[in-house]
């Protein structure tokens, strides 16, 4: 997870947010979504999951 988020999340402007909830996504799902952005529909269990505010 940890590469894959990484990559995920290199162009991030906050960084540290968007590695940390890729993180939680990634081990529940197992699988990241390539690139920086979008393609949510290779990884349809990350798309799906939402925050405790219940935002994507």
């Amino acid at each position: 997870c940890n590469f894959a988020c990484a990559r995920r999340c290199r162009e991030a402007s906050r960084k540290n947010v968007c590695t940390r909830a890729c993180g939680t996504c990634c081990m529940r799902c197992n699988c990241v979504p390539p690139g920086t952005y979008g393609h949510k529909n290779v990884c349809p269990c990350y798309a799906s999951l939402k925050t405790h505010g219940n935002q994507p």
